[in-house]
């Protein structure tokens, strides 16, 4: 699916399965960024599962069913939100999509200003043309109905006279701050503040070192620093928004690599998620390209394992000692993503307080994996490519050239050829990650990782969440082998993860503590009278080509495994859970 532009958009949200505290973030023609404040990861809706959502936009609501692609929930109790996720629109009541398309189409980000004089008003509205819808308010009750919007971006405090502008300025951060009613929302998120008005260099001084204050304007402003300010400070909420909910999802990716750093670890070909013959032969290549400093193209669809393969590929070579660092492509706008990869220096940007080194440089003798690399856009594609090809980076504002020795590893959900025939991908940078390509399967594909992968995922998780469930009950394994698994080993994990916190102490998860919506669609799709399941056909069918092979090979293992391009072990391995193989008959 194109991933459509996002749009800044801050409103409270009502879910069904509830969700405690919900506002969106970011509003799409697809779908839409929440966060949220629920008491515990397990409540409200999980990723994989479907959800009722209504939400306002001016003049009319919206009401969609939607699809949690991801979620991401804070590991320790704090303030503010603790959860985020992102959701995929699927269907709308009755017009309700042409709604919101017509609004996209018109959307601009809103500002409010208080107390604005004619004179004022005039400059602003000169200055801003249609880039913002501007809200002036003159009471203080239409401050507080317009803060309480929870669409503004930022505002703007007016005065004429410091003595009162000063105190209209304290009235916005008491409503926006702590102990305000209209803080049911998360409270890190407010909009950028600007003073205009006269003010004396210790108040100014004051309210920026207590964090209050994005820019002071003075009254004789001209109207190019009117609209740079005013646009700086919308795009300023955006990243504290998008910063937010990025940083809730590293925190949901550290507990998954506590969870993986802990799970004891095999050789790579008895590793869970790698025993299905497609994942074999991924696994095979891997160790061929592994050793050597080409670029390698992960494709496959959303949740297959592509992050594991690349940390496997990394792990292989001889770049093991140095760090692997994972960026994904498509969480960050350009400008952000620039910053991330290739680092900024003091004052390069507003908020750019510090020298920051981007993530080549950290992965300089190592690896990097950048996810989602489709979402990247052609400027950024052009630096990539420049990278690849001097290894040499430069900093967001910075005129030194660093030079730095990282291994690619890219991922994509989608065919990046395809992406090329379509413009939307520059072809440069797509031949120079050709060059070693691997397919991943999906997980509906590959029905022999399934159980292998729930019971690691069970272990890591009995560890990182202090349950000690033994395992699945037979009824829970048949609902994990039916089920589909759209979302793949992603969906597959969250799962499990939800069904080990809800598992009863030393006691098998059940198809209780599975999803209601998994296990009937798994149930739906058990064989009755409609014949064999595909489950079972694709066994009688592996059957039937083993049988064969063997019979082709007079018994011999490592001919048939010749034959079948595989690996002996694995052979025998299935052979033998076919009743096709004994210890017997010579190798």
């Amino acid at each position: 699916m194109q991933r459509a532009e996002r749009k800044p958009f801050y409103v409270q949200v009502l879910t069904r399965p509830a969700l405690r505290g919900c506002w969106s973030v970011n509003l799409s023609e697809t779908g839409m960024g929440l966060i949220a404040s629920p008491p515990s990861p397990t409540e409200g809706p999980q990723e994989g599962e479907e959800l009722d959502l209504e939400f306002k936009l001016p003049g009319t609501r919206i009401r969609v069913r939607g699809l949690v692609r991801w979620r991401a929930d804070a590991t320790h109790a704090q303030e503010g939100a603790t959860a985020a996720l992102g959701i995929q629109f699927g269907r709308f009541e009755g017009g309700d999509q042409v709604k919101l398309a017509r609004y996209l189409l018109a959307h601009r980000l809103r500002v409010v200003v208080t107390y604005a004089t004619r004179t004022a008003e005039l400059a602003l509205r000169a200055a801003m043309g249609d880039s913002v819808e501007i809200l002036f308010v003159g009471s203080d009750l239409e401050i507080r109905d317009a803060l309480a919007r929870g669409d503004i971006s930022a505002v703007v405090v007016f005065g004429t006279a410091e003595t009162r502008a000063l105190k209209v300025m304290d009235q916005v951060v008491e409503l926006l701050g702590e102990g305000s009613t209209l803080r049911d929302r998360p409270r890190e998120i407010a909009p950028s503040l600007i003073y205009w008005a006269p003010a004396r260099a210790p108040n100014l001084v004051e309210l920026f070192n207590r964090g209050q204050l994005f820019r002071a304007l003075s009254l004789d402003a001209a109207h190019a620093e009117l609209r740079s300010s005013l646009l700086e400070a919308c795009q300023h909420h955006q990243r504290q928004i998008e910063q937010r909910r990025m940083g809730l999802e590293l925190e949901r990716h550290l507990l998954r690599e506590r969870a993986r750093a802990e799970a004891p670890v095999g050789d790579d070909a008895e590793a869970p998620g790698f025993q299905s013959p497609g994942m074999r032969r991924v696994l095979e290549l891997v160790r061929v390209v592994a050793p050597h400093r080409v670029a390698v193209l992960l494709q496959g669809e959303t949740g297959t394992g592509k992050e594991v393969v690349a940390r496997t590929v990394h792990r292989l070579s001889n770049r093991n000692a140095a760090a692997i660092v994972v960026q994904d492509c498509g969480a960050l706008p350009e400008t952000l993503l620039e910053s991330e990869l290739f680092g900024h220096v003091k004052g390069a940007f507003t908020g750019a307080i510090a020298d920051h080194p981007g993530l080549f440089q950290l992965a300089d003798g190592g690896t990097i994996f950048l996810d989602e690399i489709e979402n990247t856009t052609p400027n950024l594609q052009a630096k990539l490519l420049r990278v690849i090809e001097t290894g040499e980076v430069r900093p967001v504002g910075d005129s030194v050239v660093r030079q730095v020795d990282v291994r690619l590893v890219v991922a994509s959900n989608k065919s990046l050829e395809e992406e090329v025939r379509g413009g939307r991908f520059r072809s440069d940078l797509f031949y120079r990650l050709n060059t070693f390509t691997l397919e991943l399967p999906p997980l509906r594909q590959r029905g022999e990782d399934v159980l292998p992968l729930a019971h690691a995922f069970r272990g890591a998780f009995n560890t990182t969440l202090e349950r000690n469930s033994p395992g699945f009950s037979p009824e829970a394994e048949a609902v994990l082998r039916a089920y589909p698994w759209p979302g793949n080993v992603r969906e597959l994990r969250n799962v499990v993860e939800r069904a080990v916190l809800l598992s009863a102490p030393a006691e098998p998860i059940t198809p209780a503590q599975l999803p209601d919506a998994l296990v009937a669609r798994a149930r739906g799709g058990e064989p009755g009278a409609h014949g064999p399941s595909f489950e079972q056909r694709m066994a009688q069918a592996e059957k039937e080509i083993l049988r064969d092979a063997l019979g082709k090979a007079e018994g011999v293992l490592r001919r048939a495994a010749r034959t079948l391009q595989m690996d002996p072990v694995t052979l025998g391995r299935r052979a033998r859970k076919l009743g096709l193989w004994s210890a017997g008959p010579r190798r």
